[in-house]
């Protein structure tokens, strides 16, 4: 299973950073990678590092166990979760990608305030503002049903507790700095990762 989830892990991410950047360097000229802005402060750098730590985190605990230097969670490691693992592992995946396609031209990863973007609110973005996030998770969370180890787990914790900083420190006090009222209006109607929940007052 591990082999498995780590094949569909380089597919998952050739998809939703290569392929993704590629069709934006096309239709841009751009490849819409901005990494942390100007002035960015421990927040930033803080939620950056808990992202990108955790998908190590979770890259390692497959590698550990395809090496046999980490053994899954017995209890865990039934086929059944293996089965929903492998297809919500797909579904994320798919997700977070097509929820990327979404955000058209105005897809980025990162912020600046000296780039202006529209307002996506339509689409995969009028169920919740961070789409691209939720799916993320959920894929995640697939990929530790397939190789369940207290690694893994934890990855998933960490790379949340990224976004979630990420998301609440950074990119909404960006939002309404440059969209001011249209943002703040769409926030009211709409939940921060999941419907309904989460909406700014």
């Amino acid at each position: 299973m591990a082999k498995l989830a780590a094949a569909m892990l380089v597919v998952f991410v050739v998809l939703t950073f290569f392929v993704r950047v590629a069709i934006q360097l096309r239709r841009t000229g751009a490849t819409g990678l901005i990494g942390l802005r100007k002035g960015a402060g421990v927040l930033d750098w803080l939620s950056g590092l808990l992202f990108v730590g955790g998908m190590a985190m979770a890259v390692v605990s497959i590698e550990l166990v395809l090496q046999d230097d980490l053994d899954p969670i017995e209890v865990l490691d039934v086929d059944a979760l293996h089965v929903i693992g492998i297809a919500v592992a797909a579904l994320g995946g798919m997700a977070v990608f097509l929820a990327q396609l979404g955000m058209g031209e105005n897809w980025r990863i990162g912020v600046s305030d000296e780039q202006h973007t529209d307002l996506v609110t339509g689409g995969w973005f009028s169920l919740c503002r961070n789409p691209i996030y939720t799916a993320m998770i959920v894929g995640w969370i697939g990929f530790t049903l397939m190789v369940p180890t207290w690694l893994s787990f934890l990855a998933v914790v960490v790379i949340g507790i990224g976004l979630e900083i990420q998301v609440r420190a950074v990119e909404e006090p960006y939002l309404v700095r440059t969209h001011g009222d249209e943002y703040r209006a769409y926030a009211s109607r709409v939940g921060r990762f999941v419907p309904s929940v989460g909406r700014l007052s």
